[in-house]
């Protein structure tokens, strides 16, 4: 019989929901996957929205992986210089078929030195942090698959993301298959979903709303940079 497709999910306090429950979805559908939704402690983790999830597995329980997915969040600021975090993922890496981000968690990937040489993208209010990171090639796309490493920008973009991945393993007709049972077919009510349609002066409220938040990223990325270069 053959082996399972193992995925991991990591979750942390202050992660984006939907960047980790859209892939669940997706992959929970997968035929012959296992899911396992893996943290530091088993004690339930705290989405920055205040919504509860229980972890399986802890990183320390020694888990074979295909693929290991990254969400972002808010949470992501103290993973970047979470070295227990971060060694998990550089191990990681060397056994799994794929190593994965949605949103900002391939700021993490960045920090982990694990998009070096590749093509990434991120949430669009992060990118400018992403490209911090001299060795990486950043991308303003809703998906990138660059080899091993496949990367998906903010929050919904993670459904396209796992539908890749999925498409990527198992054809496009199982993806296709998925897509259909999950009815996948967004039509928005407004073209406010990224800067390339919003309305500009929304685009720049934003963009200065969040700034204190973003500046604090980059000082993060700054550290995780000058810590990758003595390594």
């Amino acid at each position: 019989m053959q082996e399972p497709f193992n995925i991991g999910l990591l979750i942390f306090p202050d992660l984006t929901p939907l960047d980790f429950v859209g892939p669940y979805e997706v992959f929970s559908r997968m035929k012959n996957s296992k899911v396992y939704v893996i943290a530091e402690t088993k004690e339930p983790i705290t989405s920055e929205r205040g919504l509860p999830i229980l972890p399986d597995k802890t990183l320390d329980e020694n888990i074979d992986l295909d693929l290991v997915l990254v969400p972002g969040g808010l949470g992501i600021n103290r993973l970047m210089e979470n070295e227990k975090v971060l060694n998990w993922l550089k191990e990681k890496s060397k056994t799994s078929q794929y190593v994965s981000s949605v949103c900002t968690g391939s700021l993490v990937l960045a920090a982990a030195g694990l998009l070096n040489g590749y093509k990434a993208t991120t949430h669009w209010l992060s990118l400018d942090v992403l490209k911090l990171f001299p060795e990486i090639d950043v991308k303003e796309d809703r998906v990138i698959i660059d080899r091993d490493r496949i990367t998906g920008g903010g929050v919904t973009a993670g459904i396209d993301f796992a539908l890749q991945v999925v498409a990527e393993i198992q054809g496009q007709k199982a993806a296709e298959e998925i897509q259909l049972m999950i009815e996948y077919n967004p039509e928005p009510p407004f073209s406010s979903g990224h800067p390339k349609t919003a309305k500009p002066d929304l685009v720049l409220e934003t963009r200065t709303s969040k700034k204190k938040g973003q500046d604090l990223r980059k000082e993060i990325a700054v550290r995780s940079i000058a810590r990758l270069s003595k390594s």
